[in-house]
């Protein structure tokens, strides 16, 4: 359970560290370009890279501009919600601090219904791992305040989390093809 004040902070441009539905991540608001960059800045991140967004419902694409084909919206049903994100075209230039110049997003509708319902409470969430670029990823709480001590605002212990990241997915025009193995195992291309 995330308490109020946390809520607080993430809705005011805040940033911390949680438990997402795999990993701990360090998490803040995805519409918020000032927060977007904070993070780049605390993860150390090659600033080429996108980050990952968990939504609440598929319906929360919209706020980044994603339209999608039907087929593809029922792929999305597929993997959604799980462990599983998804790279889907996002063309607008307002959401470039998101896209870093590719015109994509990673996107992932979590199946942990306590996250969802955060989501759901202070919207959508960039959460990269939480841990430097290239440094092993936080197990534990105390490992993420080795990393990041009190540079961020807030810190949500659920003891120590073994999942591996989400697996990495990108939709082509007759399936999708795997761009990252991860916490859930599919064939490398599927028809849709």
């Amino acid at each position: 359970m995330i308490k109020p004040a946390i809520k607080k902070i993430l809705r005011q441009g805040g940033v911390g560290i949680l438990p997402t539905d795999t990993i701990y991540g360090i998490v803040g608001s995805a519409l918020s370009k000032k927060t977007v960059e904070r993070i780049y800045r605390l993860r150390e991140r090659n600033p080429k890279k996108p980050m990952i967004v968990l939504i609440a419902a598929v319906r929360d694409l919209k706020k980044f501009g994603v339209h999608l084909p039907p087929t593809h919206y029922s792929l999305l049903t597929k993997f959604w919600p799980g462990k599983i994100s998804i790279v889907l075209p996002c063309k607008s230039k307002r959401f470039s601090y998101l896209h870093r110049g590719t015109k994509t997003i990673a996107f992932r509708l979590p199946a942990k219904k306590s996250l969802r319902k955060l989501l759901l409470s202070v919207g959508p969430l960039v959460a990269p791992s939480a841990n430097p670029e290239g440094k092993m990823p936080s197990r534990t709480i105390r490992e993420a305040k080795l990393y990041f001590g009190d540079k961020v605002d807030f810190y949500v212990n659920a003891g120590r989390l073994l999942s591996k990241p989400s697996t990495l997915i990108a939709i082509k025009k007759d399936g999708f093809v795997v761009l990252r193995k991860g916490a859930v195992r599919i064939s490398r291309k599927l028809k849709y």
